[in-house]
């Protein structure tokens, strides 16, 4: 999922390749933390790992970080409405524990697991409208943008190469 930034991105090939394990090396964060998340949302977290890991166009949100674990982080970054809308139909059947998946968990065995007392729900109960999940899921890495893909005013996490990145002007707008 990540070949639409292969002419020009910031990530190597195995970068690519961990992006779509369940268990990567890359933050050993463990997708299925409540069961088997299903195929057709956890293409979604693909997807926004190889945008956040590739994007040579997410420029103008990087902040610095105070953070043992990273120096950098995006912050508000305008997600495209449907790229929000759609990863929030395809997951709100999914299961969580979490509403902020940045922190707070259980990492005593190595990767991330529910904390104590905090059930397993379907996720829109935790994030009960496309924006909660889009805004909350990863602390204020993105922001929902009322505009539409092809807008050429919000970031797509989902677009056909063979067209070119429409990201690419959105960042220039943004710098």
């Amino acid at each position: 999922q990540c070949s639409p930034w292969k002419d020009n991105a910031c990530c190597t090939a195995n970068t690519s390749l961990e992006a779509h394990k369940d268990q990567s090396y890359l933050y050993s964060f463990n997708w299925n933390h409540c069961g088997a998340m299903p195929p057709r949302c956890k293409r979604h977290f693909i997807q926004d790992t190889c945008l956040y890991e590739c994007s040579p166009n997410l420029g103008p949100w990087i902040q610095q970080a105070d953070s043992s674990w990273r120096r950098e982080r995006i912050l508000h970054v305008p997600l495209c409405r449907e790229d929000c809308e759609e990863w929030w139909q395809d997951c709100r059947d999914a299961l969580t524990c979490k509403d902020n998946w940045h922190k707070g968990w259980n990492w005593a065995t190595g990767t991330n697991r529910c904390p104590w007392g905090s059930p397993c729900r379907p996720f829109h109960q935790v994030f009960p409208r496309p924006r909660d999940l889009c805004e909350k899921i990863w602390s204020g890495s993105f922001r929902l943008s009322p505009e539409r893909r092809g807008s050429g005013r919000c970031i797509q996490m989902w677009f056909d190469p063979a067209r070119g990145n429409p990201n690419a002007a959105v960042a220039r707008l943004f710098a």
